[in-house]
């Protein structure tokens, strides 16, 4: 088999395991991080591929249309792990726009490819993302809001790279005498 199919092989395995999932809500900010050279066996940084970027980015754009998530994509190191989203998610979230055009050698292929291909995209310096899923160990962890909890989905690789999931939940405040169900709290 070649990379392409493996690789629109895994990531609709892992699209699926999110859809059953139940943590996606249409809204959320969903951050990807993605070195397609990671997916190419490669080191990080040194073969990327918008040809492998294309198929991710179809796989989960797909995904959002599906749940109504927002996707912002994130750059590499070179353009300080900036993201891409929609400016419609840059004005709903808040955010702060930076100027950079993310290219396969500076913001990596993942995001120059998701530049190209959503509606109206901006480029901004970060988010506070509800889940999202990391390629090739590019360290989302950064755009993702406290307390963020790892899945352990079936799949966890898409072509050669590791595939990291995760999703936040609120924090637990308070202490002894909290109570932090719903069920529990009425029937006190």
């Amino acid at each position: 088999m070649d990379l392409q199919t493996q690789v629109m092989q895994d990531v609709k395995v892992i699209s699926n395991e999110w859809r059953k999932s139940d943590y996606l809500n249409a809204g959320d900010v969903f951050v990807l991080g993605c070195s397609t050279s990671e997916v190419a066996g490669e080191k990080i940084g040194t073969a990327g591929s918008e040809e492998l970027a294309a198929v991710l980015f179809d796989e989960l754009t797909a995904l959002q249309a599906e749940t109504g998530i927002q996707i912002a994509f994130q750059c590499c190191e070179h353009l300080n792990r900036s993201l891409v989203v929609e400016k419609e998610t840059m004005q709903e979230q808040g955010l702060t726009e930076v100027s950079a055009i993310p290219v396969p050698r500076a913001g990596g292929s993942m995001a120059s490819f998701a530049y190209k291909n959503l509606k109206n995209p901006v480029v901004v310096e970060s988010i506070k993302a509800d889940s999202g899923l990391d390629i090739g160990e590019t360290m989302i962890g950064m755009h993702l809001k406290p307390v963020a909890v790892p899945l352990r989905f079936n799949q966890r690789s898409i072509g050669n790279a590791r595939a990291s999931v995760a999703r936040t939940r609120p924090k637990l405040i308070g202490g002894q005498r909290a109570v932090y169900d719903r069920e529990t709290a009425e029937n006190m």
